[in-house]
């Protein structure tokens, strides 16, 4: 006999430090081989390995918590979609503790290699130059891009990932996409990074950047929060990703819900339409 459990707030929280932990797992990995190892990866497949970082965290924590894995997608639930507000610090705190733990999880097991690139390099952690390992962390904006240019960016591709989440996940909105929605997510993260990652690195997730950029921070990477820059950079990948995913979180209902054909009221498509009438027309 089975009986069914909701999930408690404990529970909410221990899958979303889980899934964000996974997320880093795999994503802080996959840079830490190509910068320590001389893996021959380029944009797209940093992307990809991102990419089915995500879709891996979202199958194995959606069921328990939802599988927001981002401060920016809870704070624009809440926000916006109903989600409990009560639960957002809660999942916050568990969102970066994941990406924390998962970050000094990666660096223990590549500690050797660290030591290793930073003799053969000859910089200290506490220069400027170490900036090439820290980002193994977390992200750094292209040089030829000022403070305001990368809070753009961030904002932007956020909006764009808050939005078509939503889309994704709207029921109303095209065939249901059910168990390959998180795959879907997956694949979204990959064609952002890979049309704009080299700009910012696409953090779009505050805990993704500022998580493991406080573990490289405590782990002697002095410029591990500021990137060397006047204004600290670790401002950017915290607000302009939040603003961005409220920014899109507000639109997608206004843009495209709003618009969605009702029962009865005309479908796009054919399988969806309630008579055959309005089935030709959806095929025409």
């Amino acid at each position: 006999m089975t009986t069914n459990k909701q999930p408690t707030l404990l529970g909410e929280c221990l899958a979303e430090f889980i899934g964000t932990g996974l997320l880093i797992f795999f994503g802080v990995g996959c840079v830490a081989a190509l910068v320590l190892t001389g893996a021959t990866f380029g944009q797209w497949e940093i992307s990809i390995m991102w990419g089915f970082g995500v879709a891996i965290a979202i199958y194995c924590t959606a069921g328990v918590s939802g599988a927001h894995i981002n401060p920016a997608v809870t704070i624009a639930l809440a926000a916006f979609h109903g989600f409990d507000k009560a639960k957002v610090i809660p999942y916050i705190i568990s969102q970066l503790l994941g990406a924390f733990c998962s970050a000094a999880l990666v660096y223990a097991l590549y500690s050797n290699l660290f030591t290793d690139y930073e003799i053969a390099h000859g910089f200290a952690r506490d220069s400027k130059d170490a900036l090439a390992t820290a980002g193994i962390f977390s992200t750094y904006p292209h040089a030829s891009l000022s403070f305001f240019g990368a809070f753009a960016v961030e904002f932007v591709i956020t909006a764009v990932l808050m939005f078509v989440i939503l889309a994704l996940g709207d029921e109303s909105n095209g065939a249901s996409r059910g168990a390959m929605n998180p795959l879907l997510i997956g694949i979204l993260i990959a064609v952002i990074g890979g049309s704009l990652g080299p700009l910012t690195g696409f953090a779009m997730n505050p805990a993704r950047d500022f998580g493991p950029k406080l573990f490289a921070y405590f782990a002697g990477w002095e410029y591990a929060l500021t990137g060397a820059k006047d204004i600290p950079y670790f401002i950017v990948p915290i607000l302009a990703p939040i603003a961005g995913a409220c920014f899109g979180g507000w639109l997608y209902p206004k843009a495209i819900a709003a618009y969605l054909p009702q029962q009865g009221q005309g479908c796009t498509i054919p399988n969806q339409c309630d008579n055959e009438d309005e089935a030709q027309e959806a095929r025409a």
